[in-house]
């Protein structure tokens, strides 16, 4: 793969946000000297050997909502072979149980390919045991269940991938239509990661383009309708502090993202459709400088943030207009009750607020749940609860089923304690 060049960042404390890179081509060869600057001086150049490194290091993380078979399917053709899938979902167990059909669908995708997995329902109650076990009691409703939400789903997710021994996590959403969309995602990961340069890392993906369908006609939008929102506050966030303007923040709400395990094992995760934007909005807390940071080793080593611009349209079904203004005012809601959102952009946020009639005058934002690290977490317990009482929890491997030597994606033994 080769990308273009990132030649300039924001600073924000140790956070480093990478301007947006573009996908140049998306296999560049067996080019030597990965990672240096290509002949031109302005693309770098990630060999296969380079990705493939990563790849084996990395677990994708399919949060997954009443999905068709086909679908998914198509979604876990994408994913790398030498990535590990786990499918977290919370899909509907009845009258017809979808859970079952999705389970069914990645343990056939596992057999047919060679492949190993992890599916698991974040409703079911004996996922909610273990996560109580395992020491996070927020992460359960009244009801005695894991909360319905994205947010949560992708908590559950990484908890899966931190048990694996894999370095690195990252999301691909279940509803994308386009395989190979999902395959450039998983190979700009890689990428990113591996450009990154330190153990602390985050990639986001600002995709290509959105096509809508406009009087028989398809329309490549460049910007979705919740992400102008989302980006235009939060680098009106950084503004507010270097005094100067800004657009380098293009991922705000970057459902499609991922980071090393060392860094993301440390961040809070916000709940529902507020996980993503929150992501920034807690490496500005965390490691802006502007709060006491608890991690000295990440101050010293700094946290990269590559954001990188793919080719594939973005396929995926439209969920509405009340669904993008609830992305919207959940991403606004983390950034104005932050600690180190300036009392400047807090006020206009609620201004602009109340201009959006989501609020009255003399009315605050509604508080996000915002979620431990899953590094609090005692791995050992989860598993150990989830392997007894989680009936839906399943360890797929394609590898054994095929005649080859076992290859679980889990193994217990190697659990941190």
């Amino acid at each position: 793969m080769r990308l273009a060049d990132s030649f300039r960042s924001e600073r924000f404390g140790a956070v480093r946000i990478h301007e947006l890179q573009r996908v140049i081509e998306l296999d560049s060869g067996a080019v030597a000297n990965s990672g240096l600057p290509g002949l031109s001086g302005a693309s770098r150049v990630i060999t296969p050997d380079a990705l493939r490194a990563i790849e084996t290091q990395l677990v994708i993380v399919v949060p997954c909502m009443n999905e068709s078979r086909s679908v998914i399917e198509g979604v876990l053709s994408g994913i790398p072979h030498d990535c590990l899938i786990v499918l977290v979902s919370n899909s509907d167990r009845g009258p017809v149980d979808r859970y079952e059909i999705e389970a069914q669908t990645v343990e056939q995708f596992c057999r047919l390919a060679g492949r190993s997995a992890l599916t698991v329902h974040q409703r079911d109650p004996g996922v909610a045991a273990a996560f109580k076990a395992a020491g996070m009691d927020e992460l359960i409703d009244d009801d005695g269940l894991v909360r319905a939400g994205k947010g949560e789903a992708m908590l559950v997710g990484m908890a899966l991938a931190a048990m694996t021994g894999r370095q690195y996590v990252g999301y691909v959403d279940a509803d994308n239509y386009v395989p190979g969309a999902v395959h450039e995602y998983c190979k700009a990961y890689a990428a990113g990661l591996h450009l990154a340069e330190s153990p602390y890392s985050m990639v986001r993906i600002s995709w290509h383009s959105k096509p809508k369908l406009r009087e028989g006609r398809l329309f490549f939008s460049r910007r979705g309708r919740s992400s102008e929102v989302t980006n235009e506050w939060l680098n009106r966030f950084l503004a507010e502090y270097s005094h100067f303007g800004t657009e380098v923040i293009a991922t705000g709400n970057a459902g499609e993202h991922a980071m090393s395990l060392a860094l993301g094992l440390k961040l809070r995760l916000a709940g529902g459709f507020a996980v993503e934007p929150f992501e920034y909005v807690d490496l500005f807390e965390q490691f802006g400088g502007v709060l006491e940071s608890a991690h000295p080793d990440v101050m010293a080593s700094s946290v990269p943030v590559l954001q990188i611009e793919t080719r594939n349209p973005h396929f995926h079904d439209n969920k509405g207009e009340e669904h993008v203004q609830g992305m919207r005012m959940q991403a606004l809601n983390v950034l104005y009750h932050s600690a180190v959102t300036l009392p400047a952009v807090r006020q206009a946020i609620l201004d602009f607020m109340v201009a959006q009639g989501v609020l009255e005058v003399g009315q605050q934002p509604p508080r996000e749940r915002i979620y431990p690290p899953v590094g609090t977490l005692a791995l050992d317990l989860l598993y150990d609860a989830l392997d007894a009482e989680a009936q839906s929890f399943r360890q797929l491997d394609g590898r054994a089923a095929a005649g080859l030597p076992a290859a679980p994606p889990i193994d217990r033994h190697t659990i941190p304690v």
